[in-house]
């Protein structure tokens, strides 16, 4: 094989549930990245001579084991023996540990690792950045993207985390129903920042990262099976799948991103979207809403739309005042904004989302908006330096071509109609 393209993928796709193993194995954050790390270097070395292995994941975990099994020997050459009670010890401790780590809520690997990594003793902000970063391995950069600072801030985090857990002495293994419970906001922000990593591709990484958001619906729903009446769960996994069910309709054939106005809605997953709709419908009865509640009914909204015409706009933006009261935040009120562009024009949009500039300075979404707003008010040189600057942050080619357009329709007669909202 002369395009080694599909190890990366394969080595991305199994790294959560090899390394999720082999932090079971060694109860050591340290030894089972290193593990997997030697797993990944042997990989590369006999992948493109022998191929892929039929089941990576099995391949990484059993290769990688044995490496750090072979360091911890050499190292505990020079280690005095236990006492001759712990040497006697007849006890089935195999049996008791696999026992204790196979119940059956927690078979799944991954799912045990997230909650370990949401550990109470560690900061909110912590716990989701140590768990995107242990469970499904993503870059400091696109980890710092999802939390808005830089990758300095979020390596000194993430380090502080790991130290904090080891000095604590963390058990590696699944915690009980109440602590569940306590622990379950964040291993749902964990998934769904997941899901976004996967969601917010290029075209080109479709193939690689696509799978992220499916690995996070998975997981979604077997968090579900744990808290089954439990309505922001519902909510969580409704949304993952309508924002999944468009994913045929995102990019057309050039790569380039097509908005939701205009995609071809008829290539949307309709079995997701059955499901998503379902689930949020289920949720709404619990009377007891909340952020992934309401940021899926707004997806459902779209979803029941045969055109783009037919949206209820005037809903989704409602739905976004209620998101904006249940958790503020500048890009909850720029997403509304752009709702109520469609509602009650360009003017009251940009009036809404100026106040923000100072917060937002760093985020491409806020002056794509921002010019999209100035250029259907006829300010074009003011469209075009908000345009430059969205290009300046584009975290993507896509994104870049898709202000691009903007910018080529600025002299356009039709530039100040509502088709170049972003």
């Amino acid at each position: 094989m002369t395009d080694l393209g599909w190890i990366d993928s394969a080595l991305t796709s199994a790294r959560p549930q090899a390394l999720a193993a082999l932090l079971r194995y060694f109860r050591d954050m340290d030894i089972a990245e290193e593990a997997f790390q030697e797993a990944c270097l042997r990989a590369l070395k006999h992948w493109p001579q022998n191929g892929p292995p039929r089941d990576p994941a099995a391949w990484l975990i059993f290769v990688g084991r044995n490496a750090a099994l072979d360091h911890v020997r050499r190292r505990s050459r020079l280690a005095a023996l236990p006492d001759e009670a712990v040497l006697s010890d007849l006890d089935d401790q195999e049996a008791a540990s696999a026992e204790r780590l196979d119940a059956a809520d927690y078979r799944d690997d991954i799912l045990r690792l997230m909650f370990v990594c949401c550990h109470p003793d560690l900061p909110a902000t912590q716990q989701i950045a140590l768990a995107l970063r242990i469970v499904s391995g993503l870059p400091l950069r696109q980890i710092a993207r999802a939390f808005l600072v830089s990758e300095a801030a979020m390596e000194q985090r993430i380090t502080r985390a790991k130290a904090r857990i080891s000095a604590a002495g963390v058990p590696f293994e699944a915690p009980g129903a109440v602590e569940r419970a306590q622990r379950l906001a964040s291993v749902a922000a964990m998934l769904y920042l997941l899901f976004n990593e996967g969601y917010s591709t290029s075209h080109g990484e479709v193939s690689q990262r696509a799978p992220l958001c499916d690995e996070a619906i998975r997981l979604t729903r077997l968090l579900l099976r744990l808290f089954p009446a439990e309505p922001e769960i519902m909510g969580l996994a409704a949304l993952m799948l309508l924002q999944h069910a468009r994913l045929p309709a995102r990019f057309d054939r050039e790569g380039a991103i097509v908005l939701l106005e205009d995609q071809d809605r008829t290539s949307w997953d309709r079995r997701m979207i059955d499901e998503g709709v379902a689930l949020i419908d289920k949720a709404m009865r619990h009377a007891r809403p909340g952020p992934y509640q309401i940021q899926s009914a707004i997806a459902a909204l779209h979803a029941r739309a045969g055109t783009a015409a037919e949206t209820d706009w005037t809903q989704i933006e409602l739905l976004y005042s209620a998101l904006e009261h249940a958790q503020p935040s500048p890009v909850v009120t720029l997403n509304r904004a752009v709702a109520v562009a469609k509602v009650r024009g360009p003017q009251a949009a940009l009036d809404m989302i100026e106040p923000l500039a100072a917060r937002l300075s760093g985020y491409f979404h806020f002056h794509g908006v921002r010019g999209a707003m100035l250029l259907r008010l006829g300010r074009s040189e003011e469209a075009r330096v908000a345009f430059d600057r969205a290009i300046a942050l584009a975290n993507t080619p896509a994104e870049a071509a898709q202000i691009r357009i903007h910018i080529d329709n600025l002299s356009a007669p039709q530039s100040r109609d509502g088709r170049h909202d972003t």
